[in-house]
């Protein structure tokens, strides 16, 4: 899987549910093809035979062993997801670092607060393509960062249309959705490195540009980057007054035009 253990408290969690599913799939599959098989090659029409072969009918332990075994299977995958996602889902009543990362057609800000002071943020661009290739500029990709070794909350907001939070190797996804708070809450390990983030749930024309990156560094390197934000004035909270609704939307510092605006246009055309 596209993880490492240990990244967060819940991956391993939902790694061995994965894991022990397929397992289980794997073994219900196998027999399911070899019965197939079996019945195939056993009750085939022999050489000199006409019609069709003897029929089985109405064989009632066949039947209900069919009909339960199923179920069983169903249920306890069921039982399984629910205790699991019930333990991801726990809220972290006081965590470490708080965050609020909003979606928006087709990128994304994000709210630092900090202890006693004002929240810093970053407003991102939609991600730009390299004018000589078509490829997608990795250096206008938003950054999300995360301290290692603390536990964090996000609080997940749409600026417009429904989106979905994922970062990959976490192995989970929250949607956010527009009038509605959802929140994320893990504690990640001592691992530092750059993970992919990305939008998943399908909201417009350029959905599949709508990624970022995230950077796992230690307390100290999250504290150093707040403070840069700060200096370059990025300070106070990013509300619902920059919903396109309601407010202007996200301005692009290069083209120094309302791109939320232009993509609405666009798509009413």
């Amino acid at each position: 899987m596209p993880s490492t253990p240990g990244l967060t408290n819940h991956v391993d969690r939902i790694m061995g549910l994965w894991t022990t599913s397929w397992i289980v799939l794997l073994v219900v599959g196998i027999v399911t093809w070899g019965l197939m098989i079996w019945a195939a090659v056993a009750y085939r029409r022999r050489r000199g035979q006409t019609g069709l072969p003897v029929q089985l009918r109405y064989h009632m332990p066949i039947e209900i062993f069919f009909t339960i075994v199923p179920v069983i299977l169903v249920a306890g995958f069921f039982a399984f997801t629910a205790r699991d996602q019930a333990i991801i889902e726990e809220r972290i009543e006081d965590p470490d670092y708080s965050i609020t990362a909003y979606g928006k057609r087709w990128a994304w800000d994000f709210v630092y607060e900090r202890d006693g002071q004002d929240p810093v943020h970053f407003q991102g661009i939609q991600v730009q393509r390299e004018a000589d290739s078509g490829q997608l500029d990795a250096s206008t990709l938003p950054t999300l960062y995360l301290p290692t070794n603390s536990s964090i909350e996000i609080t997940l907001e749409a600026r417009d249309v429904a989106h979905s939070f994922w970062i990959v190797e976490f192995l989970y996804k929250k949607d956010m959705l527009p009038g509605v708070t959802n929140h994320m809450y893990f504690e990640t390990g001592a691992e530092e490195g750059i993970l992919t983030g990305k939008c998943a749930e399908l909201c417009g024309e350029y959905h599949a540009s709508m990624l970022f990156n995230v950077e796992l560094v230690s307390p100290e390197e999250y504290d150093a980057y707040l403070e840069s934000l700060e200096q370059q004035g990025n300070v106070g909270p990013l509300d619902e007054s920059l919903n396109p609704a309601t407010g202007r939307g996200n301005i692009d510092p290069d083209r120094d035009e309302d791109v939320d605006q232009t993509n609405q246009n666009e798509d009413s055309e």
